[in-house]
């Protein structure tokens, strides 16, 4: 693994029992730390598997990766304490406050007392939420439930954080909200492997990019080196470019 290498991917393979086309096809890659690297790519083109793996949510058929040093193979428990996944869907329990939920979270990750407490606090006050914190979250808007599910993948302090569709279906505010707290996050030396449909936002927040279609690694580069290498005006016209037009349902 090279130094300064925060996830390296070797000849990643996955299978789904049934289906012909492998929905993860022999990719590699590094993701060196203190990036914000964004995986983009069509529906259905191996995004959410590709992540799933690197997280330990599924086994691959074949190849190796390698997060902070470690084999997923051999020491996912050391590679769990230092990662984490912000899922697309709300993973919090609606019953529960805002509170309740975050300190349920940070139990599971051993934090206790007033470190827990304090930390709760922090991350509520920095997404404006404080005045929620003993508030019901099914009572919550969609961009106030997002900001919660954020903070509660980001409590511990992980040294990488999986964001999957992190504004997706938020206002323009909390969409800028939540993108400013990444940029902030990221210069703390997070590293925040990223995946999203909206390229405008993945261009302005990345600072590499890899596009995947059919499993298969298509192209890989910055937003700027990729827009000149394909000669687009910006990184939606390349994604178009490599993926095509037709509809992916």
């Amino acid at each position: 693994m090279t130094k300064d290498a925060a996830i390296e991917v070797r000849h990643l393979i996955k299978n789904y029992k049934g289906v012909i086309q492998p929905a993860v096809n022999n990719i590699s890659f590094t993701i060196e730390k203190g990036e914000i690297w964004g995986l983009l790519g069509p529906n259905g083109a191996g995004k959410t598997t590709t992540i799933s793996i690197l997280c330990g949510l599924l086994k691959s058929d074949g190849g190796e990766v390698i997060i902070h040093g470690y084999r997923h193979d051999s020491n996912s428990h050391a590679i769990k304490q230092i990662i984490s996944m912000v899922p697309q869907d709300i993973a919090l329990y609606p019953s529960l406050t805002a509170f309740e939920n975050l300190h349920y979270i940070g139990n599971m990750y051993g934090m206790q007392g007033k470190i827990l407490k304090d930390r709760i606090h922090e991350c509520l006050n920095a997404f404006g939420l404080e005045n929620f914190a003993n508030k019901p979250v099914e009572n919550f808007s969609g961009g106030m439930k997002r900001r919660i599910n954020l903070i509660a993948g980001i409590l511990h302090k992980p040294q990488i954080v999986f964001m999957d569709e992190p504004t997706v279906g938020v206002d323009v505010q909390s969409r800028n909200m939540i993108t400013g707290f990444l940029k902030e996050l990221n210069g703390q030396g997070i590293t925040i492997v990223y995946t999203s449909h909206l390229l405008e936002e993945a261009q302005n927040l990345c600072s590499h990019i890899a596009i995947i279609d059919y499993g298969t690694m298509i192209a890989s580069g910055t937003p700027a080196e990729l827009i000149h290498q394909h000669a687009c005006a910006n990184l939606e016209e390349v994604f178009l470019k490599l993926t095509g037009r037709k509809l992916r349902d």
